[in-house]
């Protein structure tokens, strides 16, 4: 499954590296010299990696045939995607975002609330983004407030806390 495993950001010198914001827990395996990642939008991909460095604990890359900083940026805010096999290694709380976006999410006493449209990640926590009414509820991603994910049937269980429905 092709999955965002980061966003390009601005350039980083002159000589074409780009600055990365990493969207995977797993760098070291999508990062690499030679690795060829898909792009979003299509247009500006694939690309492939000729350098890798971290400066200050920014990921840097570089890629073949992007040798100056205007190259770059216009290559900013293009994802990065990779085939990932989301079953790999994974444990029974273990969730790729695409596979939480669309489930419907319920309260522990049957109330629809409505689809996660987003995950939005934070240091601390992610949070769900439910569209309810045109508006999205943020609801921790934690397993007090989430103790229920069936990703194959598409449905979440929630235990909201006090006031995280009031309008």
């Amino acid at each position: 499954m092709l999955l965002v495993v980061a966003r390009i950001g601005r350039a980083h010198g002159v000589l074409g590296e780009a600055t990365i914001e990493v969207r995977t827990d797993q760098p070291e395996d999508r990062f690499y010299v030679g690795s060829v990642l898909q792009t979003d939008p299509t247009n500006f991909g694939p690309l492939t990696i000729n350098s890798v460095r971290d400066h200050n604990g920014t990921l840097l890359l570089g890629f073949e045939g992007i040798s100056d900083r205007n190259q770059v940026e216009k290559l900013r805010n293009v994802l990065l995607l990779a085939d990932v096999d989301i079953h790999a290694d994974s444990t029974e709380d273990d969730f790729h975002v695409q596979e939480l976006l669309g489930c419907i999410v319920t309260t522990d006493t049957g109330l629809e609330l409505g689809p996660v449209v987003e995950v939005v990640n934070l240091p601390g926590q992610d949070l769900l983004a439910v569209e309810r009414n045109g508006k999205d509820i943020l609801i921790p991603f934690v397993k007090a407030i989430v103790p229920e994910v069936d990703v194959i049937n598409k449905k979440i269980k929630v235990i909201p806390p006090e006031g995280l429905l009031d309008e």
